[in-house]
């Protein structure tokens, strides 16, 4: 019964939320040979919310839904919807503040080991490929993303600051799901287990209205501007961005026989991943159903010196000399990387990623720590919050949708799932009726649009 109640709750829109339905065909390339790419299609992305926050595509015209994929993007956008289809590729969150775009990496080559894949990745090129008319960087190929303009009207302050502390606590709804699509998607090859979407705030501006014009807001980049003659100021925040892994602890049997298969024990001596003599016999294990995996993503271009394999790390092949943990990682490369940033306004983000190039090549493959499915089915005041947004703001938020190549639910034959169904969504409020055994009247609200005028938008518009 209360299982019931909490899906009922999960249908209705009570809370200020916003929902993406996004359904996938997932044809890719597979981390380790290759198969043949199917063309992405049909994609749906409807966003709802309720009083208090409207979304955009344009930053001009502010509604409570929202079909992001067919809305009129701003002129200039580089949104991207995997037009030739979808690849693996891997990240651990970092942002490149000189072009504001996620730092992702690909496959460059995988040869096959006595106990697994030698591995070598490039970055991919979403950071040097400016075109004409485009307002920032261009993306590539073989991912989606797009931007996502949030107006959060709580609160009239507005704190230019870029510090968390005076942000809102958001949460992931719980009915927030990838699964295989059930029109045309094909169940047990567990594609939808290897999904991963990433939420990169790039910076705000104040919400009130006549502060910051539309191309002020479409404008947004990770650096700082201060205000001036038609001119809102414009909060940089670049910070990590947040990456949800769905279904964490699902496993399909066949993804976990192809690992068996394919991954030997490494040996601490195996320095060179080519050679025979750095593995034993010993089948890898540490994988099963109903059981959370660690990633371990890529943080920066892989060469043939590296001597990476796929399935290096403790809970895989056990070899630990390429892997680090999430903590130490982020304190090298981000928490010092900002200190160092503050030294100089005008260089701050020279500064930055210099800093985070000199760190980062310590280090190769990071024990990432997602939020997962797990958390997000927390109940009470165990509910993790997922991301914070400023009171009187309008944050650029870039949404970043991929198949991660270094986790093990990602084998060959996954690829023939063909299409997910990719559901999420967000809210301000921590408990459910569920959470405080709630029996009043029902708790299905939605917007009216005529007692609900907003700043800097005129009237809701209606999908």
């Amino acid at each position: 019964m209360k299982n019931n109640r909490r899906r009922k709750k999960i249908r209705n829109l009570i809370i200020i939320c916003f929902i993406c339905a996004i359904i996938v065909s997932v044809g890719t390339y597979a981390w380790f040979i290759g198969m043949k790419t199917v063309n992405v299609s049909s994609f749906d992305v409807e966003i709802a919310t309720t009083e208090g926050l409207f979304l955009s595509m344009d930053g001009e015209h502010w509604s409570y839904q929202l079909d992001a994929k067919n809305a009129t993007p701003y002129t200039g956008n580089t949104n991207t919807w995997a037009p030739t289809g979808l690849i693996p590729i891997s990240s651990v969150g970092d942002l490149d503040a000189t072009v504001s775009r996620l730092q992702l990496y690909e496959k460059g080559s995988l040869t096959t080991t006595k106990g697994g894949y030698r591995l070598l990745a490039s970055r991919v090129h979403n950071y040097d490929n400016t075109e004409t008319g485009k307002n920032g960087t261009s993306e590539s190929n073989g991912y989606v993303a797009f931007d996502l303009f949030i107006k959060n009207l709580s609160g009239t302050e507005y704190y230019a600051e870029n510090n968390i502390l005076n942000e809102e606590d958001i949460y992931l709804t719980t009915n927030s799901a990838v699964t295989v699509a059930t029109n045309g998607g094909v169940a047990g090859t567990g594609i939808e287990n290897s999904v991963r979407v990433a939420f990169a705030q790039i910076g705000r501006v104040e919400a009130t209205d006549g502060v910051a014009s539309v191309d002020n807001i479409t404008g947004i980049t990770c650096t700082d501007v201060a205000a001036g003659t038609g001119q809102a100021q414009v909060t940089g925040i670049c910070r990590q961005a947040q990456i949800w892994e769905p279904n964490d602890k699902a496993h399909v049997q066949n993804a976990i026989n192809w690992y068996e298969t394919s991954c030997k024990i490494r040996k601490e001596t195996g320095t060179d991943v080519t050679l025979a003599a750095s593995y034993d016999s010993t089948a890898c294990s540490g994988v099963a159903n109903n059981a959370a995996n660690k990633t371990y993503a890529i943080s920066r271009v892989i060469n043939i010196a590296d001597n990476v394999d796929i399935y290096d790390g403790a809970q895989y092949n056990t070899y630990e000399d390429n892997t680090i943990e999430y903590a130490t990682y982020d304190a090298a490369v981000n928490r010092n990387a900002a200190a160092l940033a503050q030294t100089d306004d005008a260089e701050k983000a020279t500064a930055a990623e210099a800093a985070k190039t000199t760190a980062r090549a310590e280090y190769k493959l990071v024990d990432f720590p997602y939020f997962t499915d797990t958390m997000k089915n927390l109940t009470s005041t165990e509910r993790p919050t997922f991301m914070k947004l400023a009171p009187n703001s309008i944050t650029k938020v870039r949404v970043y949708i991929w198949i991660e190549g270094q986790d093990v639910d990602n084998y060959d034959f996954a690829s023939l799932g063909k299409k997910i169904s990719i559901n999420f969504g967000f809210t301000k409020e921590r408990y459910t009726e569920d959470d405080i055994d709630y029996t009043g009247p029902s708790t299905d609200i939605t917007p009216v649009e005529n007692n609900n005028q907003q700043q800097g938008g005129g009237e809701p518009q209606t999908p």
